[in-house]
C-alpha cells in the first residue's frame, strides 16, 4: 500500500468489540512478565543495597549504593528514549525481542561484577532493556485490550511488577542466608535468577501479534485485518457464535493516510503544541510517581538496617508484605479505573498516598515505629501508591495519538525518571548514610508534597479515558482532515 494513501479500517473498532477470552490473558501473562522481571530485578539490588556495603562483597558505600539505582534509572531513561522511537518506527513486537535482550545482557554481566565502577555500568545496561520495554509493552496493551477494561488491565499488568518485587524478597531469604550460600557467591547468583526468567519472557512472547492498529497506521491495513480475524475466528469459535455477530456492526470507521513514520517536525509540534496541557499532566504524574517511589523503595533496606538494625540477611522478610500490598493495590482498585472513571480515581490515590506517607514520615521522625509498624504503614501507602503510579503509565499510553504513543510514553518515562527518580536514590542514599533521622524526614514530606501536587494537577487537567476508544481519545495525526 503507498504512503499517503487514504484508508478506512474497522480494525480499531473490531479490537475493542472482542468479548474477553483466553487470547487476553495471553497477552496478559505475556507482557505482565516484564514487569515481574523489573520488580525482580529492582527488589534483588534493593536488597542486597545493604549486603554489597560488606567487604566480602564489593564493599560499597552507602552513597554509592544510591548511586548504582541512579545508574540503573539512567540507563532505564536512555533506553526508553532509543527505543520508544524505534517501537514507533518499527514496531512494537519487533521492540520486544531487542529489549529484552539488552535485559539479559545487562542482569547476567551484573553477577560478573567486581567493582563499583563495573557494577554501575551492567546495572545501566540493565535499566535499559527494561526503560525499552516501558514504551513497547505499554503501547501494546493499551492497542490490544478492549476499551472497557483497558484501565484495570494496564493497571495489573503494570501492577505485576511486585510479583517480581516478591519473588525477589522471597529469593534473597535463601541466597542471602550465609547458612546456605556464603554472602559472596549468593548475591551473584541473585542476578543469575533474572537472566532465567528473562528467557522464560522471550518463550511466551513469540505469541503475541504486532500491534493491528501500528500495522494499519504503516499501509499494512491487510495484515492486520488478518490478525483480528484469526482473533475473532478462535474466539468466537470457542463460544459457537457467528463471527458476523462481532459487535461493531454500528461502529464508525477510522479514516487515516497511511505512513511510513512520524516527521520530527510533527511529533514535536504534537508534544508541545496541541497536546501541551497533556504533556503537562504526563509529565507532573511521572515525575511525582518516579521521586515517591524510587526516594523510597531504593534506599527500603538501608533504612532497616541503619535505623532499626535489621540484619542484611532479614531484609527480605520485609520486602514481602510492602511486594503483596502493592500487588492488591492495582488488583482490587483497578476497576474503579473503569467505573468510577480515571480523574477521580488518579486524584483520590494520588493525594491519599501522599498524605499517609507525610503521617508516617512523622511518626517515624517522633520515634514511635518499629521496622515491623514501619513495614505495615508502607504496605498501607504503597497499596494506594502501587494504583496510582500504574495510573501514570497508563494517561500517557492513552492521551497521545497512535503514531508517537510508544515515544511519548518513553519521552514523559524519561523527563520524570531524570527529574524524580535519578536523583532521588542518590539524595536518600546520601541522607540514610548522615544517620539524621530529620534529614530523612524532610525527604519524606518532600516526596508526599509531590504527590499531592500531582493529585491538584490530574483533578485539574485530566482526561476521562475510561471506555472511550484510543482513537477518540487521541484521534490519529494521520486522519487530520479526513474526519
Amino acid at each position: 500500500m503507498a504512503n499517503g494513501e487514504m484508508i478506512e479500517s474497522y480494525v480499531p473498532a473490531r479490537l475493542d468489540a472482542l468479548p474477553w477470552s483466553s487470547w487476553h490473558w495471553l497477552i496478559v501473562v505475556s507482557l505482565g512478565a516484564t514487569w515481574i522481571l523489573d520488580g525482580l530485578e529492582v527488589t534483588l539490588a534493593g536488597a542486597l543495597g545493604g549486603v554489597l556495603t560488606l567487604p566480602e562483597t564489593l564493599g560499597l558505600t552507602p552513597a554509592r549504593v544510591g548511586a548504582t539505582a541512579t545508574c540503573y534509572l539512567a540507563g532505564a531513561v536512555l533506553g526508553a528514549l532509543l527505543f520508544g522511537y524505534g517501537t514507533d518506527r518499527f514496531g512494537r513486537k519487533k521492540l520486544f525481542f531487542i529489549t529484552v535482550a539488552v535485559y539479559l545482557i545487562g542482569t547476567a554481566l551484573s553477577a560478573f561484577s567486581w567493582n563499583f565502577w563495573s557494577y554501575a555500568f551492567f546495572r545501566a545496561v540493565t535499566g535499559a532493556g527494561i526503560g525499552g520495554e516501558y514504551a513497547a509493552i505499554n503501547s501494546a496493551i493499551d492497542e490490544l485490550i478492549p476499551a472497557r477494561v483497558r484501565g484495570r488491565v494496564d493497571l495489573i499488568i503494570n501492577g505485576s511488577y511486585w510479583v517480581g518485587a516478591a519473588l525477589g524478597a522471597a529469593a534473597t531469604l535463601v541466597l542471602l542466608d550465609p547458612r546456605r550460600i556464603p554472602i559472596w557467591l549468593g548475591w551473584r547468583f541473585a542476578f543469575g535468577i533474572g537472566a532465567m526468567l528473562g528467557l522464560i519472557v522471550i518463550f511466551f512472547r513469540r505469541w503475541i501479534p504486532e500491534s493491528p492498529r501500528w500495522l494499519m497506521i504503516h499501509g499494512r491495513n491487510p495484515e492486520a485485518e488478518d490478525i483480528v480475524g484469526g482473533v475473532e475466528r478462535r474466539i468466537f469459535a470457542t463460544r459457537g457464535a457467528a463471527v458476523s455477530d462481532r459487535g461493531y456492526s454500528e461502529a464508525w470507521p477510522t479514516r487515516i493516510r497511511t505512513r511510513t513514520h512520524t516527521p520530527w517536525h510533527e511529533i514535536w509540534d504534537a508534544i508541545v503544541h496541541e497536546y501541551r496541557r497533556r504533556s503537562v499532566l504526563s509529565f507532573v504524574l511521572m515525575l511525582t510517581q518516579a521521586f515517591f517511589y524510587n526516594a523510597i523503595f531504593f534506599t527500603y533496606a538501608l533504612v532497616l538496617m541503619r535505623f532499626y538494625s535489621v540484619p542484611e540477611q532479614d531484609v527480605g522478610r520485609y520486602l514481602l508484605p510492602f511486594a503483596l500490598g502493592n500487588v492488591l493495590g492495582p488488583v482490587l482498585l483497578g476497576h474503579l479505573f473503569d467505573t468510577i472513571g480515571r480523574k477521580k480515581m488518579i486524584t483520590v490515590t494520588y493525594g491519599l498516598a501522599g498524605i499517609l506517607l507525610a503521617l508516617t514520615g512523622w511518626l517515624f521522625y517522633a520515634g514511635v515505629l518499629t521496622a515491623q509498624t514501619q513495614t505495615l504503614a508502607w504496605t498501607i501507602i504503597f497499596f494506594i501508591a502501587s494504583a496510582a503510579a500504574s495510573s501514570a503509565y497508563l494517561t500517557v499510553s492513552e492521551i497521545f495519538p497512535l503514531e508517537i504513543r510508544a515515544l511519548a510514553i518513553a519521552i514523559f518515562y524519561a523527563i520524570g525518571t531524570l527529574a524524580g527518580g535519578v536523583g532521588a536514590p542518590l539524595l536518600f542514599g546520601w541522607i540514610i548514610g548522615t544517620g539524621s533521622i530529620t534529614a530523612l524526614f524532610v525527604g519524606y514530606l518532600v516526596a508526599a508534597a509531590l504527590m499531592i501536587c500531582g493529585a491538584i494537577v490530574e483533578a485539574w487537567i485530566g482526561v476521562p479515558a475510561e471506555r472511550r476508544s484510543l482513537e477518540h481519545v487521541a484521534a490519529p495525526l494521520s486522519s487530520k482532515g479526513l474526519s
